[in-house]
């Protein structure tokens, strides 16, 4: 698994550059995790509604070929991104995604957060009235996201496959932006961070702990 950390760059250059490598590769070609920071962009995903964007204002909008719907990416997120061939891991979409889930609950678990799962929503939840604690989640509702903020998203694309885009986790950016759009297709959801939660940690540091925790779980 080789690792590479790209800075600073255009959501729309990523996405060529991703695909591109995703089209070249060989069956022997190492998988690599792909670490960014993209100026603020709102992406859709190939089932993204426009109603879902409500006032993108100055952000661009950039269509691209990822599940999912609109989310936002921004300076003080850590994005990661896997192109992993599953076929050669020996596994299929669905632990694909449990997996980068569980990258996530881990990284979180080492800063005192605990994250969950919610059903039909990939991505990464916490409970607002009380992030550190594995206490049980809100009751039946419904609204299957009451008193719970999202603080990772998932986004995902396979083909012939081999895996591009991949996971955001919030660290400390500018929320305002996720007010513009109902994130990941979810009118009313709410998006948090770690500063948001009272937890203070560097971007880098946090990515250095994902991209650790992505690595063993997407190793042979």
């Amino acid at each position: 698994m080789q690792y590479r950390d790209w800075g600073l760059v255009p959501y729309a250059q990523t996405f060529d550059a991703m695909r591109a490598f995703t089209e070249a590769r060989q069956p022997d070609t190492p998988d690599e995790l792909w670490l960014v920071e993209h100026p603020p962009v709102f992406t859709q995903g190939v089932a993204g509604k426009p109603e879902h964007l409500l006032m993108p204002g100055d952000i661009p909008v950039v269509q691209t070929n990822r599940g999912g719907q609109v989310t936002y990416h921004g300076p003080g997120q850590v994005v990661i991104y896997p192109l992993v061939d599953l076929k050669r891991l020996g596994i299929y979409v669905k632990e694909y995604v449990f997996r980068l889930e569980a990258a996530v609950i881990q990284t979180l678990e080492a800063l005192g957060v605990v994250g969950f799962r919610v059903g039909g929503a990939p991505g990464i939840y916490v409970r607002l009235a009380d992030p550190f604690s594995a206490g049980a989640l809100p009751g039946p509702s419904q609204d299957p996201f009451a008193g719970l903020g999202k603080i990772a998203a998932l986004g995902i694309k396979v083909a012939g496959h081999c895996t591009y885009h991949g996971v955001s986790l919030n660290v400390a950016m500018d929320l305002q932006p996720f007010e513009r759009i109902n994130p990941c297709g979810y009118a009313g959801l709410r998006t948090v961070d770690l500063a948001t939660l009272g937890v203070r940690a560097e971007p880098r540091d946090v990515a250095a702990l994902l991209a650790e925790r992505l690595a063993a779980h997407l190793s042979r």
